[in-house]
Order: structure tokens, then C-alpha cells, then sequence
């Protein structure tokens, strides 16, 4: 898996350096930059992973085990599921909302946490999101269907 990672995380490196990975003045990062250097981190993640399992430092690079067993497998298929909801409803409904969504679900009810962690997490991680993006770094999130744009003309507002 690492090594499957590794290759997927050198061709979105690649691929980003065709949009500008640098930092644009008075418009803020490139296009590029995001992806490019979540890449670099992954692909230096997995670096490390495999150095680690060359060198056989955990009880997981020396077990013997199946990769993913029965058990967890029901797991993979709820995530994976989640996961393609959530690209989804991104389109549908937005980045900021289908977050929300996916927070809900997988923390309240796959993690089995209390509502109140759940709903910290539901709320604050849209809000941070929005913050970090539309505020600080002038970069859109998509906003789902033309219909839902208008809910946040009062955020702009405020902001600008």
C-alpha cells in the first residue's frame, strides 16, 4: 500500500507543478501549491513507512497477518462509502455542508463518539475550513448548486 501511495502521491506532485505551485502576490497561493506539497508529504510518508518496514521497527512490518482481515473489511467498505458520498455531495450541496455530513456520520455514528465531540467536529471543522480558505487565503471552496450561493452573501458581507 505504501508503495501504491508513493506512486499515486508522485503523479499528483507532478501533475500539480503544471498549475503554479508558488505563491501568487496579492492574490495568494497558486493553483498548484496545495496539492503539490500534500503530495510531497504523502510521498515522504510513505517513504518513511517503507523505511520503516525495510528495517522491520514495528510489530506491523514484522506480522505475518493479511493486510485487511475479515473484520475489517465492513469498515473499508463504510469509509470508501463515506468517502464517495462525500465527493458527492460536494458537488450537491458544497464542501462546507457535505463536511458537516461526513463529520456527522463517521464520527457520530461509525466512531460511536458522544454527540458533543460529534458535534464540535461538525461544526468547527466547516468553520475552520472557511476561515482558513475563503478568509485567510482567498481561495473559493466549491458551494454545491447555484441555489446554495446566495447563504453565503451575508459571510461575504462580513469579510469583505
Amino acid at each position: 500500500m505504501a508503495i501504491f501511495l508513493l506512486l499515486a502521491s508522485i503523479a499528483i506532485a507532478i501533475k500539480s507543478t503544471e498549475l503554479n505551485i508558488g505563491w501568487i502576490p496579492g492574490r495568494g497561493p497558486g493553483a498548484g501549491m496545495w496539492p503539490f506539497y500534500l503530495a510531497l508529504g504523502m510521498a515522504l510518508s510513505c517513504l518513511w513507512t517503507l523505511w520503516r518496514w525495510y528495517r522491520r521497527t514495528t510489530p506491523e512490518s514484522r506480522s505475518e497477518e493479511p493486510f485487511l482481515s475479515k473484520e475489517t473489511m465492513p469498515i473499508v467498505a463504510i469509509t470508501v462509502g463515506a468517502l464517495f458520498g462525500l465527493l458527492v455531495g460536494i458537488h450537491i450541496i458544497g464542501m462546507y455542508l457535505s463536511i458537516a455530513l461526513f463529520m456527522v456520520f463517521y464520527i457520530g455514528f461509525v466512531g460511536r463518539h458522544s454527540w458533543l465531540v460529534t458535534a464540535a467536529f461538525a461544526i468547527g471543522t466547516p468553520i475552520f475550513m472557511f476561515c482558513l480558505f475563503e478568509w485567510a487565503l482567498t481561495t473559493t471552496l466549491p458551494k454545491g448548486l447555484e441555489m446554495f450561493e446566495p447563504f453565503y452573501y451575508p459571510l461575504y458581507d462580513l469579510m469583505y
